[in-house]
């Protein structure tokens, strides 16, 4: 299980210009072009709201949007969906640490707005499928 998208850095000597950017984003695709080629390995799709990331949401005056965290998660987000595919990844909550920069009900609302152009069984992979076939529970069909 990898969790918190893989972990790409944003901060300390990994942040900086556009450039330096493009190329720590490079170096990370790379690092899960790896794992993805283990069939075994599952994404956790989530916990972007650490300082790590390079996102600077807790130095606002206001906590940042749902459209504002999907427009900051999507190159992530659109990387690990093609290395690993949406029935091996699944969205996560990094509750209660990241509620010092968005509330709950934004996070869910960014995954949701993500997800916008995919298809229900896509939809459902993420949000309930995959974590579903990884800890092996059953789902009641009227709740997936």
């Amino acid at each position: 299980m990898i969790d918190h998208f893989g972990g790409p850095l944003g901060a300390g000597p990994y942040a900086g210009s556009a450039g330096k950017h493009t190329e720590v984003i490079a170096h990370w695709r790379r690092g899960l072009g790896r794992l993805a080629s283990l069939p075994n390995t599952r994404m956790k799709l989530g916990g972007a709201g650490l300082t790590v990331f390079g996102f600077d949401f807790a130095a606002h005056d206001l906590p940042p949007s749902s459209e504002a965290l999907a427009a900051a998660w999507r190159p992530y987000f659109d990387i690990c969906i093609e290395l690993f595919g949406v029935h091996r990844c699944m969205f996560e909550s990094n509750f209660p640490v990241d509620k010092g920069m968005f509330s709950y009900g934004v996070l869910w609302n960014a995954f949701k707005r993500l997800v916008l152009a995919m298809s229900a069984d896509e939809k459902s992979a993420l949000f309930s499928g995959t974590a579903a076939s990884t800890y092996r529970l059953e789902i009641d069909g009227d709740n997936a």
